[in-house]
């Protein structure tokens, strides 16, 4: 796992022991940050259920000016710290050791251009936490995403069965055994 583009191109970045984190893989991380492009510059991003910090790292290497990482996992957190610090982009970072669940119930302290979402697998956190933020959607700004990564067997129209009511996906990317869901908030405006 390594940083693909920008400022800490080709650093490798660590990885948590065991099984508990889900790293995308530099192909699908490569992909996303194509349909980004250009809009990642100047932009926040919040990684939720963070693992290493891989996709907030990258959003920050690429121009990002600010990146929240949110995990529980002590591991993680520590894993996160020494990536930022590998890559020189711990100034533009803060990581909070956090149930993402509980930190997104809390009011919003900032908006995030880019909320990004890759819970562990199978559980059916993904479709939990969209639907905390169609309920929080002052976490995201008037045109921001919230970017979703799951396993394709996971999907659920959760749009078409009314779960959510604020946020609509406009796009879907799959790439082997990784789905990408985007979102974005109904209103264009934010309440």
């Amino acid at each position: 796992m390594r940083v693909i583009a920008g400022k800490a191109k080709g650093r490798i970045l660590k990885s948590v022991e065991g099984d508990t984190t889900r790293p995308i893989t530099d192909r699908t991380k490569e992909a996303l940050f194509n349909i980004i492009g250009n809009d990642i510059i100047q932009s926040s991003i919040l990684d939720c259920f963070a693992g290493t910090g891989s996709v907030g790292i990258e959003a920050l290497s690429r121009g990002a000016a600010f990146a929240r990482f949110i995990e529980q996992n002590p591991r993680a957190v520590k894993v996160i710290h020494e990536n930022l610090k590998a890559t020189g982009l711990s100034e533009q970072a803060e990581v909070i050791r956090m149930d993402a669940f509980n930190a997104l119930t809390k009011p919003p302290d900032r908006r995030f251009d880019y909320i990004y979402i890759a819970p562990p697998q199978y559980h059916g956190l993904w479709s939990k936490m969209l639907i905390l933020l169609d309920n929080q959607i002052e976490w995201l700004t008037s045109d921001g995403w919230i970017i979703v990564q799951i396993h394709p067997i996971e999907y659920e129209d959760l749009e078409g069965s009314g779960m959510i009511k604020k946020i609509h996906q406009f796009d879907q990317r799959k790439y082997g055994s990784t789905l990408l869901n985007f979102y974005e908030s109904i209103f264009g405006e934010t309440e």
